[in-house]
């Protein structure tokens, strides 16, 4: 009952971050104090309903509306701290505190900040983005009181089917907006202890720079100070990326296990020092237990890990287990495996609703839940009434080796339907390249980066901190060699679909009885419910019909369009930084979530970075059919070919082409003769035209007025448009009067980023276009559009309504 009670609880809070809208907030302290009352009610009569049915009904109703009430009023509250629209794009002078470790990049820094004096409006925590050359910066650190003119805006990110939400993170955090510095900020104090969090950010941030000046530019530095302190960023993009494909991911942080590793490690040492100790000739064990003693030390030593680790949601839920336990050892309890993992979700949930917005927040509790299945279950190797001590020492290790594997096949498989779900990828080399990894990392590589973060922090020990890097980075560069070996093997990571809920749901309950206790039938069999999630294909426009989809890639293009027989990308997306671009960030993903696993035609508009940033990507994650730019981008569809991959040709679009493909006629109405050599890249861009049986489609890339009217000469001109994407993202330049009025638009998208800087779309452009009759969609503030053709039906859906969440921004227009 207690367990599903907690379950229930967990599960509420869950629920409450799906919701649209939050009730108002009159409702929501109703609800509180209805289950409060309620809830003490049913302690004074527990007598009575302890000989009752309903008490199965009743506790776990009770918890899972104070769970959901608890939720709503903390999210509430959350949402009341948010930035007055008013402000947003303003100059406004502000005092401000670094509250964080801050990242620092080529184009500056970034850093959690507290608002401490300001304009009424403004949230009291924020991101801040101190953009230029970190060279000429003075490095921000945690306790710092600055003060500088901030241009702030409300959190704002992409929204695009099943793809990544980070409005979502920012508010999971407490971020309530975004802002850049205007001009240089002044340092006015330094205040490291100001509050608790700050002291402990501060601590981080010394022990990392001790760190990074002692382990210097190695490769894998970045990767021990995130197994020390929990700071990621420095790891570089290409070693996520082998991390990722071979499912070792969880090793370079401050994983549970790392956390349990440490406090066994302190617990077992305080044992045996407290069990041998005397007082005045008096053992200290017989003023208090060793065990309570050793408990406790080791749940305080997984405190101090946890804390500085960031507090992150793994490490959360690994200290509340722990303290589930000593407190268990402590007070002689006994708790199942199972009462110990719900408990400590329930403490995560109460302490952090927001908990299962993290992957990681199911991804731990699902490995522990495994893991406990797995050691009772049918993976158990040890027989009825065997004991160790009846065993060889060869037949101990053996059987150890074993187990091992085994658990961590079982993890793997245990993990599909999770890993399909949150991530649409599955490494089939992660049972290897972890049993390689986790001895490495947890025994050898982890104690040392600690070792390493205490000798760089303590005076007159840099020499000895220098070789115990070097002995620490080494160990991990030789257990990666396998593994980048690994990640690069045909196979070794797989691609699935997103599947619908019930698939997993499914899958799900298949491997909950695969790894029940022996004696249960068909538990073998069960794990067959798991092959259709890895088998899901959505489903595809039949012939002759088409689904365009304009994802949010911010101020850039990039459409996927779908026909019965192919897959057509127009436009790349833009690149957002040196290490990050929309190929890889938005439209990959998308294509994976879609099942694709080839892009039959590549076509890129014309070669600025906001439309080809994301080609080199693209081309990298996909095998690409035809490949079609502009004659001008020949040299820089060179450079972003991949190495080891076969890429087609460059194929120059001009007027005239057409091809079919699943009933779907493609024509490419520009560039005309008289554009093709343009200086300007805009004006010699690339105009595809698609006709479908019932509806059709036009994409403009950047072309300007000029060429709109040069198209309406030609006899390609198609006539009427069911959909257009306009030019250059609604800019004044494009979009001309006799061109809306000619195309008689029935959908206008425009594709551009929030807030940018050059104001698109244009507001007389999106009022000629309204006037026109179509109906605007713009990505800034709609998110990704779906538009669908079917005989006799065009639909249109827009990403941020139909995955609305209740922290997402609304544009002040909707």
């Amino acid at each position: 009952m207690g367990r599903l009670s907690l379950a229930a609880f967990v599960l509420a809070a869950a629920l409450v971050q799906t919701l649209a809208a939050l009730p108002a907030f009159s409702i929501i302290v109703a609800m509180l104090i209805a289950s409060i009352a309620s809830m003490a009610i049913a302690v004074w009569q527990r007598a009575r309903l302890r000989s009752s049915r309903i008490k199965f009904f009743i506790w776990p109703l009770l918890a899972f509306t104070l769970g959901a009430s608890l939720a709503m009023v903390r999210a509430d509250l959350r949402l009341a701290d948010a930035l007055d629209p008013e402000l947003e794009g303003g100059s406004i002078p502000t005092v401000f505190r670094i509250a964080s470790l801050s990242t620092t990049g080529q184009q500056g820094q970034r850093a959690e900040v507290d608002i401490l004096e300001s304009r009424k409006g403004m949230p009291s925590r924020i991101q801040l983005a101190w953009f230029g050359d970190p060279r000429r910066q003075e490095a921000w650190a945690p306790g710092q009181r600055w003060q500088g003119y901030l241009v702030p805006k409300r959190p704002h990110g992409g929204i695009n089917p099943h793809g990544f939400d980070y409005e979502a993170l920012l508010f999971e955090r407490g971020v309530r907006a975004t802002a850049s510095i205007r001009n240089n900020p002044v340092l006015l104090a330094d205040e490291p202890y100001a509050t608790p969090l700050i002291a402990i950010q501060r601590l981080r941030h010394f022990l990392r720079k001790a760190m990074q000046q002692t382990l210097g530019d190695t490769r894998y530095g970045p990767v021990l100070i995130a197994l020390a302190i929990g700071d990621q960023a420095g790891i570089a993009r290409n070693d996520w990326v082998v991390f990722n494909r071979t499912g070792i991911t969880h090793l370079v942080s401050i994983s549970g296990m790392h956390v349990t590793m440490l406090a066994a490690m302190a617990g077992l040492a305080v044992l045996r020092v407290w069990s041998r100790a005397r007082w005045r000739g008096v053992p200290l064990a017989e003023y208090s237990p060793a065990q309570v003693v050793a408990a406790g030390a080791a749940l305080f030593t997984a405190l101090l890990y946890c804390l500085l680790a960031g507090w992150g949601v793994p490490a959360q839920r690994t200290f509340f287990m722990l303290a589930v336990l000593a407190i268990a050892a402590i007070a002689r309890l006994p708790l199942s495996g199972s009462r110990v993992l719900v408990l400590a979700a329930a403490c995560v949930v109460a302490l952090d609703p927001w908990a299962s917005l993290a992957p990681g927040f199911w991804l731990s509790f699902g490995a522990v839940a495994v893991l406990m299945m797995a050691g009772t279950g049918r993976w158990r190797l040890a027989k009825p009434g065997e004991t160790p001590a009846r065993l060889s020492r060869w037949q101990r290790w053996r059987r150890g080796f074993i187990a091992a594997c085994q658990l961590q096949l079982a993890i793997t498989i245990g993990l599909i339907p999770l890993l399909v779900l949150i991530f649409q990828q599955i490494s089939l080399v992660s049972p290897l390249a972890n049993a390689i990894a986790i001895p490495v990392v947890s025994f050898i590589v982890t104690p040392l980066a600690l070792l390493v973060m205490v000798l760089a922090a303590i005076p007159g020990l840099e020499t000895v901190a220098n070789w115990t890097g070097i002995v620490a980075h080494e160990s991990f560069a030789w257990a990666m060699r396998p593994i980048e070996a690994m990640s690069d093997w045909p196979g070794s990571n797989i691609a699935v679909a997103a599947v619908p809920w019930p698939w997993i749901a499914v899958a799900m309950a298949g491997i909950v009885w695969s790894l029940q206790p022996r004696g249960l039938p068909g538990r073998m069999l069960a794990l067959l419910l798991v092959l259709p999630v890895l088998v899901y294909q959505p489903k595809r426009p039949a012939h002759g019909e088409w689904r365009a989809t304009m994802l949010d890639v911010g101020q850039g293009g990039g459409v996927v369009i779908e026909t019965a027989d192919e897959i057509v990308v127009f436009d790349a997306g833009p690149r957002y930084s040196d290490d990050a671009d929309a190929g890889d960030r938005v439209i990959w993903p998308y294509l994976r979530a879609r099942g694709v696993g080839r892009i039959d035609q590549l076509i890129v508009s014309h070669g600025d970075a906001d439309h080809a940033g994301g080609l080199a990507s693209l081309m990298t994650a996909l095998p690409v059919g035809i490949l079609r730019a502009p004659s001008s981008m020949e040299e820089q569809v060179d450079a972003a070919r991949p190495t080891g991959r076969v890429s087609p040709p460059l194929t120059a679009c001009h007027a005239g082409q057409q091809w079919q493909t699943g009933g779907v006629m493609f024509t490419m109405l520009a560039p005309l003769p008289s554009m093709v050599g343009a200086k300007d890249k805009n004006a010699g861009g690339c105009v595809l035209f698609m006709q479908g049986r019932a509806h059709n489609a036009m994409f403009m890339g950047d072309v300007g007025i000029a060429q709109e009217a040069a198209l309406l000469a030609e006899p390609l001109w198609p006539g009427p448009v069911d959909l257009i994407v306009a030019g250059h993202h609604g800019s004044h330049t494009s979009s001309g009067q006799a061109f809306v009025d000619a195309t008689q638009a029935v959908h206008a998208v425009m594709q551009a980023g929030y807030l940018n800087r050059y104001r698109h779309p244009n507001q007389a452009v999106l009022r000629r276009w309204e006037q026109s009759g179509a109906q605007v969609h713009r990505s800034d503030h709609h998110g990704a559009i779906i538009v669908t053709s079917r005989e006799g039906q065009l639909d249109a859906v827009r990403a941020r309504d139909a995955q609305r969440r209740y922290w997402h921004t609304r544009a002040t227009s909707d």
